[in-house]
């Protein structure tokens, strides 16, 4: 069974950065394009940024674009979410995401404080 589990969340101040990873627990991923979600109390999940199989794109949420960066490291079987300039808009909890598989992680919390 696939699993995805999330680490690295946490508090920070508005202006900070926190970087988030999602390890596997198969090779198999790195065959696969992943991806970073989001849900906010109240509100519907949300994609925020998505890498290519290869590595080779990227996309992002607008809201996040230029803050934020996705990457993948194939021999630890580990994807990540880089999060600088935080607000306080960003606190969630993230979710990590094979978008064309179905498999999620059980998400981490990220709270930005104003």
């Amino acid at each position: 069974q696939v699993q995805l589990v999330e680490s690295g969340g946490g508090l920070v101040q508005a202006g900070g950065s926190l970087s988030l990873s999602c390890t596997t627990s198969t090779s198999t991923l790195r065959w696969y394009d992943m991806a970073w979600y989001r849900q906010a109390p109240g509100k519907d999940r949300e994609f925020v940024a998505r890498i290519a199989w290869d590595g080779g794109s990227t996309s992002y949420r607008d809201s996040v674009k230029g803050r934020f960066t996705i990457s993948r490291d194939y021999a630890t079987n580990t994807v990540s979410l880089g999060m600088n300039s935080l607000k306080p808009e960003d606190t969630a909890i993230y979710y990590c995401n094979a978008p064309d598989h179905g498999y999620w992680g059980r998400g981490i919390q990220v709270t930005v404080s104003p």
